[in-house]
């Protein structure tokens, strides 16, 4: 009882996508004893046929699925709705884990794994994409995030952030003229003081291409070189000019 009173979204419903039976079931057996409602698919076309009759809060899918591959799910499913994914992979090779954040993938961990490491991970994604306490909304130029209501609007045109997209503008909003290393971002963003920093530039490079003018041109979230990143609330005034 303790272990499932430590989970604080015990209930939510998640979908595990593995065509290796083992992996399924050993992933599955720790998020049910988390307290968590689990589905399984073998493949990518059951995986969207289970998505689409239960919609699950947040999906476990594997790159490495026969047919049709986990990128392709990630994308369908992320299509429909904006549904957290954190993505499993056999590989050690960065291109293959920056594609799946590339395609809009909250997390990934890379086999072999620990399976408690991977609840962890379920729980903080999760954690995240929950609608906070009530706090007032962020602007700056041009852009206006609204934290409790996950609501973020470059004009008034609303933009479609991922979760961790969306943590990471609330975070340099919150403190704009700061620069933060890679680390820095991991650790107040992901909530990890350990991971592949690969994550971070990929999650940076999306977030410019959704709010800058000229993403090759960065203005807003700009790179301090050998630092890390600094958000200019006065980076679309100048571009003004």
């Amino acid at each position: 009882m303790e272990q499932q009173q430590s989970y604080p979204q015990a209930g939510a419903r998640v979908l595990v996508v593995d065509d290796d039976p083992t992996v399924a079931e050993v992933v599955s057996g720790y998020l049910d004893r988390a307290g968590y409602v689990v589905d399984r698919a073998g493949d990518g076309p059951e995986a969207l046929a289970r998505a689409a009759a239960h919609r699950p809060d947040l999906v476990v899918l594997d790159l490495m699925l026969p047919g049709m591959d986990g990128l392709e799910v990630c994308r369908r499913i992320r299509g429909d709705a904006p549904v957290p994914v954190i993505m499993l992979t056999a590989r050690g090779d960065e291109d293959d884990r920056i594609l799946g954040l590339e395609v809009g993938a909250d997390d990934y961990v890379t086999k072999p794994f620990s399976p408690r490491e991977l609840v962890l991970r379920v729980q903080s994604v999760l954690r995240r994409s929950r609608p906070g306490q009530p706090s007032g909304a962020l602007r700056a130029a041009g852009l206006s995030v609204d934290p409790a209501a996950r609501r973020a609007l470059k004009g008034d045109t609303e933009l479609a952030l991922t979760i961790r997209e969306f943590d990471l503008l609330t975070f340099l909003l919150r403190h704009p003229g700061r620069v933060f290393s890679r680390e820095d971002l991991m650790r107040e963003v992901w909530g990890w003081d350990f991971g592949d920093l690969s994550t971070v530039t990929v999650h940076v490079r999306r977030l410019r291409g959704k709010v800058e003018d000229d993403p090759a041109r960065p203005r807003l979230i700009q790179t301090v070189w050998g630092v890390g990143y600094r958000f200019d609330a006065a980076g679309a005034a100048t571009a003004e000019v």
